[in-house]
């Protein structure tokens, strides 16, 4: 792979930046509604499952990023806080299908109405970066066969 110059450096630095200062952000305006990023994380996974059942606790650990046992925890904080609840699957009795309480959805959907909002306020530098760094690695790729 051919070297990198250092507008790409550059524009890989600022990509990763806004990155970085979207997540701090989004990490402080789950904290304003009273959850964790984690929690908000958790919330969404839920909400965004494309499975009207809700998806079971493995399927939150991709969601999150995280193994097993750790998703199990937050489940278990976010089961005591009234954001979500446990339910057994009807058609497999084994498994164990999560969903969220009205409250938590009422808190998600404030949170995600704002995250919207500052995403199209980011919308025009974020793309202008990730044009840059896609071309940037079509040049590369080219380069280095």
């Amino acid at each position: 792979m051919a070297a990198l110059d250092q507008g790409q450096y550059e524009r890989l630095l600022r990509f990763r930046t806004g990155l970085r200062r979207f997540l701090r952000w989004s990490a402080a305006q789950a904290e304003a509604a009273g959850l964790t990023p984690t929690q908000h994380q958790l919330l969404l996974a839920l909400r965004g499952h494309p499975d009207p059942r809700g998806p079971t606790v493995g399927e939150v650990a991709e969601y999150l990023c995280v193994r097993h046992h750790s998703a199990v925890g937050s489940i278990d904080r976010a089961q005591a806080a009234g954001l979500l609840e446990r339910r057994v699957d009807p058609a497999d009795s084994r498994v164990v299908r999560l969903v969220l309480t009205e409250a938590a959805e009422e808190r998600l959907q404030t949170l995600v109405a704002a995250h919207v909002e500052e995403l199209a306020r980011l919308e025009s530098q974020l793309h202008a970066l990730w044009a840059g760094l896609d071309t940037d690695a079509d040049e590369a790729r080219a380069i280095g066969g």
